[in-house]
């Protein structure tokens, strides 16, 4: 059967995949290879230095590229790496828009990195999409879209931002990482680029930091190979093969990661204690028929204020938590709770984060795939 005609959820396991040509191995060996012999100088298997290319990553990239409909796919040393390569896409001058509620690392490559080479950035809200278009100039080159997004879980109409990218001739660039191509597939969109922190969803199990980026176009693919042989901030072939591993069950894994999530949400939204719920699952929020559009479901990441509370009263729950740990990063088979103003988004000023509704009480919770009433009891002891 045309690997075209499958769907997600056997692309996820078979997706740009072949049993090794070597043995044939079901699973692409670990090539733990710096260099790969010549039999003459260029005469070579298809692999010369493993920064350039290597065995594992490659399946790594091939089963990225299926899995969110591209043509090409690229795997980083991290996601910021992945991000790193788009933004070198860019000359001195350019302008980029992006979204005002953001990772805060993303925030922090581009202010704190890039604009010191005159790149600069524009951070706009874009829950309504036809707004955005006020916000683009002759410099502007590039729109950076995440949705949902994070902490605020926005949801953005790729398609609209689309259709906005192609009437100025822009790059349109979207961090899939929250939603994964499980819930939606931007290329199909209209999206030039999809990015992932494939540390997250994709690699599924907290063990691995690696990024990703997919393309359809020959031209652009080939312009970001140059640049991530160049730059060098490739993923070594035990992290490609781990994300990989993780990818084989990543529709039953965020299958569960949805069901659980609904379960938070609706208890949080209940709670007598809690203030707010930010879930795009929700009727009642703000794009929630965009989300029903372009989403399959509506994922497990939920970030919540609890009632009358600030600073220290938000830190107290999340130290009680016991299921849920208090840590950074997301998207795991473990749940995960984080305070986006002290970790993930500490890199973002006050006043900036506020702006964008990342108060100092805003709990963000990474819903697991653990057994939901577990999850529910340990949210009741912790916030009383």
């Amino acid at each position: 059967m045309s690997e075209k005609k499958l769907k997600f959820n056997s692309r996820a396991i078979h997706g740009g995949q072949r049993p090794d040509k070597a043995y044939g191995a079901v699973m692409p060996p670990i090539y733990q290879t710096s260099t790969y012999a010549q039999t003459t100088p260029g005469a070579h298997q298809g692999f010369e230095y493993s920064r350039s290319a290597n065995p594992t990553r490659t399946a790594l990239e091939n089963s990225l590229a299926s899995i969110e409909n591209g043509n090409y796919g690229l795997a980083f040393a991290s996601g910021l790496a992945a991000i790193d390569a788009v933004i070198k896409l860019l000359e001195p001058g350019d302008e980029v828009v992006s979204t005002n509620d953001l990772y805060g690392g993303s925030y922090r490559l581009f202010r704190q990195v890039f604009e010191k080479f005159g790149i600069s950035f524009r951070f706009i809200g874009m829950q309504n999409a036809d707004t955005i278009g006020d916000h683009i100039n002759e410099k502007t080159k590039l729109i950076w879209v995440e949705t949902p997004t994070n902490p605020m879980m926005n949801v953005i109409d790729i398609r609209a931002v689309s259709d906005l990218a192609k009437k100025h001739n822009l790059l349109l660039a979207v961090d899939n990482t929250f939603a994964t191509p499980y819930l939606q597939t931007p290329l199909d969109m209209g999206a030039d680029i999809v990015m992932h922190s494939a540390t997250k969803y994709l690699g599924g199990h907290s063990d691995v930091v690696v990024g990703a980026l997919v393309v359809k176009d020959k031209a652009l693919a080939d312009q970001l190979y140059f640049l991530q042989n160049a730059s060098g901030a490739v993923c070594g072939p035990m992290d490609s093969f781990l994300t990989l591993r993780g990818i084989k069950t990543l529709h039953v894994r965020m299958q569960r990661h949805c069901e659980n999530g609904r379960v938070v949400a609706e208890y949080l939204a209940g709670h007598p204690k809690v203030e707010k719920v930010y879930w795009p699952g929700f009727k009642d929020h703000p794009n929630h028929d965009i989300a029903k559009n372009q989403m399959r479901d509506f994922g497990g990441m939920i970030s919540f204020v609890p009632k009358g509370s600030g600073y220290a009263d938000a830190i107290k729950i999340v130290e009680k938590l016991r299921l849920f740990t208090l840590a950074e990063s997301l998207g795991g088979v473990e749940s995960l709770a984080g305070h986006p103003a002290s970790m993930t988004h500490a890199s973002i000023p006050k006043e900036e984060r506020e702006k964008s509704g990342v108060v100092d009480s805003l709990i963000r919770l990474s819903v697991g795939i653990e057994d939901a009433d577990d999850l529910i009891a340990d949210l009741e002891q912790a916030i009383g």
